[in-house]
């Protein structure tokens, strides 16, 4: 949630680079921007409530600057207004802030008694004012960051400008993630690296109550103690381009497209790997754990695994897991599924997991994130950038690590040429014009059912997941044969039921239960790899047939573009779905 950028240095284009660097990161939280930056000795501030363009609109990106913070905003406390939008500004501080302030009551009850009045309905407002009030009394910036630290409770980003030392940038971090980028004679601080890697792929990872403090040419870091902390200089493998659209009308289309290539890479990634630091034989018990899509990944895992390694797993979303009570043998393997490696629940039921002294596995995109870094074992899949909010080649491979796992502990095989061909098939599904027919048919519908009967309900799930959250219809998965026990109700004439017809020994009762909802009016859909005839569904796409365990990852592709296409008739933003971001770091 949130984005920040915050830069420093000696080339004077602070407003650019930052401004730039929001709309990079824009997929984080686009209700509101702002930016403050240093000219001729004043710091200015300007925000603006909505999308990045509105901000970017009022500002010379020419003027020169050699300090700015910048902020995206998806709101947590305060609505999306101008005066809740960040930079915040009290006394001699100015904040940009990411993540969520637990105890911001209890400190803004103390500031009203040293009176502090406040603007906004903000809980950072109320962490930069607490910083004044510290600094008013510690009378050194570094000494008042770290009382800082230990009055918060929560998680938080910071980055921070003071009047009293405008030749640095400051940036302190708990549970919220923020990267120091380093480039020539210029440093940067972000939320994510595609914020600035137009500029450097260098940076440095600032760890749990860490503070920065940063100039032109040099970044010192303490820890809470303030005591200097020698880092390790990352370098971050993927490119600029991979972070911008081209000629693609939509980053959810580009991402589509690369969904060939993402698949090639992170299975081949996993086949050199082949999971060998980890021990997997020790494992009787699996849990999989993850938030949204990655949970639906994770369910497709379970059936995977179940079916063809005979090893049980059970699968929660991670907002419930860690608060659920958890039966534990010293033969678990927990498996945590985040694109980011920041998601917060996720990340809580990795500690609980961890609290327990039983073994986690996480599968991340994003190198050395929280996640990773607090796993016992990582698999880090080869999706590269993601900036479309809707997750489309981030799932796909997720899907090919936990396919992967599974050849591993089932002791199958994949040779190169089934690798080429399934990379052949997504590709030719991708090029189908099937997809625009049906939206055509559907897009103006108010409410959509999937249904499917084992690993096609999984598949289910996230098609259903993936229309409405770009198109804003309302759309639900079921197992089918759960349809009729009181939701049939619903379907009314037309009303569209896509189906999905890939197992070989439910399909007969798949069937029927179409034809349960044709029977009441329904239009019916079904996505198939078997010669199915009959008059029980108005539309088909038929995909390929192919290995068992590797189905999945064509039967996805429809789904994605049929999501696409009726968000496109729609018109609706399909990068930026209205109310969401891209990672969710707060509870």
């Amino acid at each position: 949630m949130c984005g920040i950028v915050g830069y420093k240095g000696k080339n004077n284009n602070a407003i650019k680079v930052v401004i730039e660097g929001l709309e990079n990161l824009e997929y984080r939280g686009y209700d509101s921007a702002g930016i403050a930056y240093l000219k001729e000795s004043k710091i200015n501030i300007e925000k603006e409530a909505g999308r990045i363009k509105n901000l970017k609109d009022k500002l010379d990106l020419e003027d020169k600057s050699n300090l700015a913070i910048g902020h995206t905003r998806w709101a947590t406390h305060g609505i999306p207004t101008r005066t809740n939008a960040h930079p915040h500004q009290v006394g001699k501080f100015t904040m940009v802030h990411n993540g969520i302030i637990e105890n911001y009551l209890t400190l803004k009850e103390e500031l009203l008694k040293n009176n502090y009045t406040f603007k906004s309905d903000t809980d950072t407002e109320i962490a930069c004012a607490y910083l004044d009030y510290l600094y008013k009394q510690e009378k050194d910036i570094l000494k008042s960051l770290q009382k800082l630290i230990q009055v918060i409770k929560g998680s938080y980003a910071f980055g921070i400008i003071c009047e009293d030392d405008k030749d640095h940038l400051y940036a302190l971090r708990s549970s919220s993630p923020l990267i120091i980028a380093l480039g020539q004679n210029e440093n940067y601080i972000a939320s994510d690296v595609p914020a600035i890697l137009k500029y450097t792929n260098k940076y440095l990872i600032l760890e749990n109550y860490e503070i920065a403090k940063i100039s032109n040419d040099n970044v010192t870091i303490y820890n809470k103690d303030l005591q200097e902390v020698n880092k390790t200089i990352n370098t971050y493998e993927g490119t600029y381009e991979s972070s911008i659209k081209g000629d693609y009308e939509h980053f959810m289309l580009k991402e589509i497209n690369e969904e060939p290539d993402t698949f090639e890479k992170t299975i081949n990634s996993c086949i050199e790997n082949n999971f060998k630091d980890i021990d997997l034989k020790k494992y009787t018990n699996i849990h999989i754990v993850a938030c949204g899509s990655a949970y639906h990944a994770g369910l497709v895992g379970k059936y995977l695994i179940e079916k063809f390694a005979n090893i049980k797993v059970y699968t929660q979303v991670a907002s419930e897991y860690r608060y659920e009570k958890t039966f534990y043998d010293k033969n678990t393997l927990v498996i945590l599924i985040s694109q980011s490696g920041e998601t917060a629940d996720t990340l809580a039921a990795l500690r609980k997991a961890k609290d327990n002294n039983i073994d986690t596995l996480s599968i991340v995109n994003v190198f050395a994130s929280s996640i990773a870094r607090e796993s016992k074992y990582v698999i880090y899949t080869k999706a590269g950038c993601e900036i479309a909010v809707a997750t489309t080649k981030a799932y796909l491979a997720q899907l090919t690590v936990l396919i992967a796992l599974t050849l591993k502990l089932s002791n199958k095989q994949i040779s190169k040429e089934e690798i080429t061909k399934i990379k052949e098939q997504i590709t030719n599904l991708i090029k189908k014009d099937d997809y625009k027919t049906i939206a055509n048919k559907i897009y103006e519908a108010k409410n959509i059912f999937f249904i499917g009967r084992g690993i096609d309900y999984a598949l289910c799930m996230e098609g259903s997941l993936k229309l409405k959250e770009i198109s804003y219809i309302s759309s639900v998965a079921y197992q089918a044969g759960e349809l009729k026990h009181g939701t049939i109700s619903l379907i009314e004439e037309n009303t569209p039921v896509i189906a999905i017809l890939t197992e070989e020994e439910l399909i007969k009762k798949t069937i029927s239960n179409i034809k349960e909802v044709k029977a009441r009016g329904a239009n019916t859909i079904i996505i198939t790899n078997k010669n199915i005839q009959g008059d029980f569904y108005d539309e088909k796409i038929t995909i390929p047939k192919t290995d068992e365990l590797f189905q999945q990852l064509l039967t996805i592709i429809p789904l994605q573009l049929i999501a696409y296409e009726v968000a496109k008739l729609n018109n609706c933003d399909i990068d930026k779905p209205r109310n969401l971001a891209k990672s969710v770091t707060v509870e």
